[in-house]
């Protein structure tokens, strides 16, 4: 029996980071996969220093590349007798500012990485995953509201949100669960000279810890969940959304992007 497994994008900074440290110390086989190489090798000595170094699995990883997702799953998956536990679709990055001021091909970028991303990483895991194992894909408190200066990446989070409660059900019968985890905004270089008035109105309350948390109590859930609110203001967000007339709850987002 091989111990359990994850792979997780997006795992040089940040959420992800904390993430494969969270999955490290727990004793799980990690596939930490990013573009960005210097940041796969401070991964690699903070896990050496923690003692579980020969856990730790990392490669270069253009989440929107298919032949990049083929060779990394395959590569990974030779360590795990075949399969994965846990794919976290993780990676991303974030856009702000009116729309009309932002350039046409960064935003394009954008959705090719939020959301052709994890598409991509969906179908191409699909083999690798069986009765027992899940998908966790990196969604937003901005897949609740649509929000003003944010509006690709909300756009790009309420696909992720579709493809989540889409698969949730289609992969149900094979005993795979999807799920997604919505934060507000996390303390990590995404956020950094953030232009949106919502930032400034809410704040930045939440951490890559509480994140990796999160995707570690999902990794071990055991029920339906499909959506997993972090937070305080996001879970009141998620329910108060649940509740308010579409006017209303139109205009408190508008107060909040004020």
């Amino acid at each position: 029996m091989h111990q359990p497994s994850i792979f997780i994008t997006g795992a040089a900074a940040g959420i992800g980071k904390a993430t494969a440290l969270r999955f490290l110390a727990g004793g799980w086989q990690v596939g930490a996969f990013d573009i960005d190489a210097q940041g796969l090798e401070s991964l690699a000595n903070a896990a050496a220093a923690m003692g579980c170094g020969e856990l730790l699995i990392t490669g270069q990883l253009d989440v929107t590349n298919n032949d990049s997702w083929q060779a990394t799953m395959a590569e990974f998956t030779e360590h795990t007798g075949g399969s994965l536990t846990v794919l976290f679709n993780n990676a991303g990055i974030l856009v702000s500012g009116p729309l009309a001021e932002q350039s046409l091909e960064a935003q394009q970028r954008l959705i090719q990485i939020n959301v052709q991303g994890v598409f991509a990483g969906c179908y191409l895991a699909r083999p690798y995953l069986a009765k027992g194992s899940r998908v966790i894909n990196m969604s937003s408190a901005s897949a609740i509201y649509g929000q003003p200066s944010l509006a690709a990446y909300s756009t790009s989070k309420f696909a992720v949100r579709g493809l989540t409660e889409a698969l949730s059900l289609e992969w149900e019968s094979a005993g795979i669960q999807v799920m997604d985890v919505m934060p507000l905004f996390v303390q990590t270089n995404l956020v950094t000279n953030m232009n949106a008035s919502s930032i400034r109105r809410l704040g930045v309350r939440l951490t890559p810890a509480d994140i990796a948390l999160t995707v570690w109590r999902m990794a071990h859930y055991r029920g339906n969940r499909v959506h997993w609110a972090v937070g305080l203001q996001t879970k009141l967000m998620v329910f108060a959304s649940k509740l308010t007339p579409a006017w209303l709850l139109r205009l408190s987002n508008k107060w909040i992007a004020s």
